[in-house]
């Protein structure tokens, strides 16, 4: 009988996970431990509305302390989890303490990734809301800024930069922006509207070298170009935060795996969040993903699987971005797809993107159709397969493609 639930993590995988312990019924002794000293707090907006200013602090909150209270909830705040006890059910922290627990659940997420070479008091990494107040006071009219990486964080760190009046250079070593999520024609996509509004993207340049001087910092790439920045912004990925299980006999190469209901190969031991990496049976492999949304249901599935229950989570994964004044989301895995479909068009970048697995719909990413997204991601949990005709058709309702399938 489960009796106590430690959680090593305090983000949005953890506060998912206490609050449906708690609307599942569960009384039992509930701890989180957080390496921050902050409560458990949303990360999305600290790229977007709260670096931008547009959102204060305690809007980020996700577990209040009279929340907490209310709810028993303990929050064990600026001590990191060290190690994983599983034969004493207990999890040790990095001051020594160890707390016991009938289940454990890792959710320590990640850590940026850092690039050999390119360290100084002018480089920033954005994963904490620490991270988010110093920069967003350093993103000033006619800031130099130069972002490192094209990915969804570094796109919109230089979409918020050129709202508050920055200059902004994103150097890009792949030969397009989210070629590897989205595929080539989509990357271009991305690269047109990184370029329709001001950015300038250089493609197919790794930074060569790093040097700071008295007014700023240097960059080089290995296109021989020097960009002259005031702030350098690194978003090379992340890596996620397995040292907790180390020498706990749970492998760690990519990410923490555990099975479609999140437990790990040691009994009582979970995993969810960015730190798992995650048995899909619709893909039959492994998956590890770093959004929103699979923090969510991840959490929400080790929560009810932890008191005994059967929640599998292998929906298809979603997330998105908002971007120059665009809402940018994306359904499902594109990787393997042999056949792209657009409707709408995508020089005005407003359209929705189908990607076909042998007719089968597998994935899906859109501007500015949100409305056409929803209705993608119930198609692709559904291994739907459709008349391409159909897909492209502005004409075709997309709620009559359920009416055709088996």
């Amino acid at each position: 009988m489960i009796e106590s639930v430690v959680v090593a993590g305090a983000g949005q995988t953890a506060a998912v996970a206490a609050r449906t312990l708690r609307r599942r019924g569960f009384d039992g002794r509930v701890t989180l431990v957080g390496a921050e000293h902050d409560a458990p707090y949303q990360r999305p907006p600290l790229s977007k509305e709260y670096l931008a200013g547009e959102q204060d602090r305690d809007e980020l909150c996700l577990l209040t302390p009279e929340w907490c209270e209310a709810n028993d909830v303990e929050l064990r705040l600026g001590v990191a989890a060290a190690a994983i006890r599983p034969a004493e059910r207990s999890l040790e922290l990095a001051d020594g303490t160890r707390l016991r627990g009938d289940a454990v659940l890792i959710a320590t997420g990640g850590r940026p990734r850092r690039l050999p070479g390119v360290e100084g008091d002018r480089v920033r990494h954005l994963r904490t809301v620490a991270d988010a107040d110093r920069l967003r006071a350093e993103l000033r009219p006619g800031a130099r800024v130069v972002v490192i990486g094209a990915g969804f964080i570094g796109c919109e760190v230089a979409s918020t930069a050129l709202d508050r009046g920055a200059h902004v250079t994103i150097v890009e070593q792949a030969g397009r922006p989210l070629g590897h999520v989205l595929g080539d024609l989509m990357g271009d996509v991305m690269a047109a509207l990184l370029r329709t509004n001001g950015v300038d993207l250089r493609t197919g340049e790794k930074v060569e070298r790093y040097e700071e001087t008295a007014s700023g910092a240097i960059v080089t790439t290995s296109g021989g170009t020097s960009l002259e920045a005031d702030v350098v912004v690194v978003g090379a990925g992340m890596v996620p935060n397995v040292e907790p299980v180390t020498g706990a006999g749970i492998e760690t190469a990519g990410g923490i795996p555990v099975d479609a209901y999140c437990r790990t190969g040691v009994d009582g031991v979970y995993a969810a969040g960015d730190v798992a990496c995650q048995w899909r049976p619709s893909l039959g492999r492994h998956v590890r993903a770093e959004h929103f949304d699979n923090a969510n249901s991840q959490g929400m599935a080790a929560a009810k699987n932890i008191l005994g229950g059967k929640a599998a989570h292998d929906g298809p994964p979603w997330f998105w971005s908002d971007q120059f004044g665009h809402g940018l989301q994306h359904a499902g895995h594109a990787d393997g797809t042999d056949r792209l479909v657009v409707r709408g068009r995508v020089e005005d970048f407003d359209f929705i993107a189908f990607y076909l697995a042998g007719g089968v719909l597998r994935a899906a990413f859109t501007v500015d159709r949100g409305g056409d997204l929803a209705i993608a991601r119930q198609l692709i949990a559904c291994d739907a397969v459709l008349d391409p005709d159909v897909l492209r058709d502005e004409d075709a309702d997309l709620t009559d493609l359920f009416d055709t399938l088996g």
